[in-house]
């Protein structure tokens, strides 16, 4: 066989929990459901792992876990969220990812995901390795093994960030069709084709060659039947759907083929309703017919490796045609749900984030490097702390980076400036940025997080942020309210606790000095 098809759902929420209680709050535009993340887990998450199959006459004659069957990350703060409130949704994935194992000749087709959707190319150095790094380690707790690829965020991608993944294992990532610059066949007498509107061949695997002299794969996914699935109405019918997946296959062509999409894995269910049983059809219908072969991207890999070369269009994005102004900036990407209002406070949010952001990392360096040995490394091994905040992981946390036996009020101090430094990489979570008003929940969401980081410099270093972190978005512009600064006094600011108060904090404080014990 030398057609194969593959299907990406890239599974995601954002940190939807109050930063100074770690949990979701009650959000009452999920109405009937307590907050989204429930809510899409009702309509989508869960019908996944149990996706029913119909007959001609609507009997039940299957049910299946779609995750087993196509390629799918799921974000890492999403995954958090699972493992406590729906234990059984999680099972379901984990035990998808083993399956697939079997099913692929030894390729999960679950892949990682850059931490909390941070977009990439706007990132720092530093902030890209944690975030990749912090990604990875989710990933090996959770899935048991070590990922062969990473979801970017909006697959938004620069030279820099590929370099990253490549130097840290990764073996391959997803792109849009329109993110490719130019390609040539492998070997010396291969010429650049300048690739114009997307039109790559998607049926391609391409290997990109980095400055470093490592490199990485790339797939650009079929973008006409990817929007198909996620705009139009292809998942009204699975039989369709698997017909539409042929149809993008050469004729004529004995080379290997990928016909391949990705989209947001909540159109299959929660986007467009009963989306996950048109998924489970179209795969069944593609199988029993022999036409083509069900893979996942680490397989098809390892059976073809790349014979085109590719390069990247820098700082690009699929969901901004202007590249990733989306979150910088009023590029005129918005919802189209409300005319006439501005996104200019875009602008003013980022460098509020990245003032914050800028300050506290030589701060945060100056006073860890006190106490450990290389406060870098130790804020990239963090996340073995937030994984497991138990005794236990705390003392060999300390243990692999202290430079000497701490006091109690110490570990403290170290474990609130890492935290700091987690809030402030929170902050930049995609969705701040993506939709038309700075009033909205998850823009609010992100400078909760910001409050958080500040507070904890106030506490921990005697610094005081506010001030001028008001300042920067009082030049933020709102549709609804006076500006970005009040926003935040309205939203925001009465939401700060003290963190002595809060009990979850509190046990925290409790382990960080009992490992001292």
């Amino acid at each position: 066989m030398t057609r194969y098809i593959c299907i990406h759902g890239h599974f995601y929420q954002p940190p939807r929990e109050n930063p100074w209680f770690e949990e979701v709050e009650i959000q009452d535009a999920a109405f009937p459901y307590r907050d989204w993340n429930e809510r899409i887990t009702v309509e989508c998450y869960a019908p996944n792992m149990a996706a029913r199959i119909l007959d001609s006459e609507d009997e039940i004659i299957d049910i299946v876990n779609n995750y087993s069957k196509i390629s799918f990350n799921f974000g890492p703060t999403l995954l958090s969220w699972l493992e406590k409130h729906r234990p059984d949704v999680y099972q379901a994935v984990v035990e998808a990812d083993r399956l697939s194992v079997g099913d692929f000749s030894g390729h999960g087709s679950a892949i990682a995901q850059v931490y909390n959707h941070m977009i990439m190319p706007l990132a720092n150095r530093k902030d890209k390795y944690t975030q990749v790094i912090w990604g990875i380690k989710d990933f090996q707790k959770r899935f048991g093994r070590d990922p062969e690829g990473v979801w970017l965020p909006e697959t938004a991608v620069d030279i820099e960030s590929l370099e990253v993944l490549a130097k840290l294992g990764i073996k391959f990532t997803i792109l849009a069709p329109r993110q490719a610059a130019r390609v040539r066949k492998a070997g010396r007498a291969g010429r650049w084709q300048e690739v114009k509107g997307g039109r790559i061949d998607p049926t391609r695997t391409y290997l990109c060659l980095l400055p470093s002299g490592r490199t990485i794969s790339l797939f650009f996914y079929n973008g006409s039947i990817a929007s198909e699935v996620a705009f139009g109405g292809l998942l009204e019918n699975g039989e369709v759907f698997g017909r539409r997946l042929v149809s993008a296959f050469a004729q004529n062509q004995d080379d290997p083929q990928l016909v391949h999409i990705a989209t947001d894995g909540e159109t299959y269910g929660h986007h467009r309703q009963h989306g996950e049983m048109a998924l489970a059809y179209c795969l069944r219908f593609i199988e029993s017919n022999g036409l083509g072969d069900i893979t996942n991207y680490g397989e098809y890999l390892e059976k073809h490796p790349p014979t085109y070369v590719a390069e990247i269009l820098e700082e690009s994005s699929w969901s901004c045609i202007h590249g990733v102004e989306r979150w910088r900036s009023n590029c005129g990407c918005n919802s189209g749900k409300n005319v006439g209002w501005t996104q200019a406070w875009r602008g003013p949010l980022r460098e509020a984030m990245d003032r914050l952001r800028d300050k506290l990392i030589p701060l945060y360096e100056e006073e860890a490097g006190k106490h450990l040995m290389d406060p870098g490394e130790a804020r990239n091994d963090y996340v073995e702390v937030t994984l497991d905040r138990s005794r236990k992981s705390v003392e060999a946390f300390l243990g692999r980076h202290r430079v000497r036996k701490l006091s109690n009020q110490q570990i403290v101090k170290v474990l609130r400036l890492l935290e700091m430094q987690r809030s402030v990489m929170l902050t930049y979570t995609s969705c701040g940025w993506f939709f038309d008003e700075i009033s909205r929940i998850e823009t609010v969401q992100v400078m909760r997080h910001a409050s958080r980081a500040m507070q904890l410099a106030e506490e921990w270093l005697g610094e005081s942020l506010e001030s001028e972190y008001l300042s920067v978005l009082k030049k933020a512009p709102s549709n609804v309210y006076e500006d970005g600064a009040k926003v935040y006094e309205l939203f925001v600011k009465p939401e700060k606790v003290d963190p002595l108060s809060v009990g979850t904090l509190n046990s925290l404080v409790s382990e960080c000095a009992n490992a001292n014990r």
